[in-house]
């Protein structure tokens, strides 16, 4: 679960496991029965199904660790700055699958869910940036504060891979914005949620992803960052020093 130790994030007592259940749906053997049951697995990315006439649930005793639970992500309790500075995402953590690596995550789940933003002296949205986690990132419903809905925008069952060292950062109308904004405490995501899956691997996209369903956003560079504004020029009798090596 999340890093903020025992109530924070993600708590424990908020993951429901399904309770113990027995059904009588079954013949006097494997094989006879009035019903039929498929059965579905899915195992490297492929679907395998059989049929038998007897329910799966007709077991009276279990021992393992591993089974289906379920978590409602409006039990997020989520963390964030009092002061000023927009911090690392690493805080909507709600699972964690750790590398070998300390500090390093093969796989986290992060959501950004309804929340206040109160930060003095800050630009409030994520910042332009880029680092080495690979962000796989889509939006369940409502809007992303980062991002302008509609078309070419951030739409619910949209969404966007960035992968290790890829440049990205609010759209141009968010980053406006936000800039331009009064910096009041202010709820933002009112009835969205968005999610991320953030991991030090890069994250490869298949043919069908790519090209097959043409559900690809083109242009999606140019809708985005086109229209960023620039605000800032060279103070007149300044020198600029090159980082270049002579």
């Amino acid at each position: 679960m999340g890093p903020i130790g025992s109530n924070g994030l993600a708590n424990a007592r908020d993951f429901q496991a399904p309770v113990a259940h027995f059904s009588e749906e079954f013949g006097a053997t494997a094989s006879e029965g009035s019903k039929t049951f498929e059965i579905t697995v899915k195992l490297n990315n492929t679907l395998f199904y059989t049929k038998q006439a007897h329910t799966p649930f007709d077991v009276v005793g279990w021992q393992g660790n591993y089974y289906p639970y379920k978590y409602d992500l409006g039990r997020f309790n989520t963390i964030g700055t009092i002061s000023y500075d927009h911090p690392d995402p690493s805080i909507f953590t709600v699972l964690s699958a750790p590398s070998p690596i300390p500090g390093t995550a093969v796989a986290d789940f992060v959501i950004f869910p309804p929340r206040w933003l109160v930060g003095e002296d800050t630009f409030r949205p994520p910042w332009y940036h880029r680092n080495t986690m690979s962000e796989f990132m889509g939006l369940i419903c409502g809007g992303y504060d980062a991002k302008r809905g509609g078309a070419g925008g951030f739409v619910p069952g949209g969404a966007s891979l960035h992968n290790v060292m890829s440049g990205h950062g609010p759209d141009a109308e968010s980053y406006e914005g936000a800039r331009n904004a009064p910096l009041q405490p202010v709820k933002v995501g009112g009835g969205s949620c968005a999610f991320m899956f953030e991991s030090c691997l890069m994250v490869g996209v298949t043919e069908w992803g790519l090209r097959t369903c043409k559900k690809v956003q083109e242009g999606y560079s140019e809708e985005s960052w086109g229209g960023v504004k620039t605000h800032w020029a060279k103070p007149a009798g300044k020198e600029v020093k090159s980082h270049l090596a002579n």
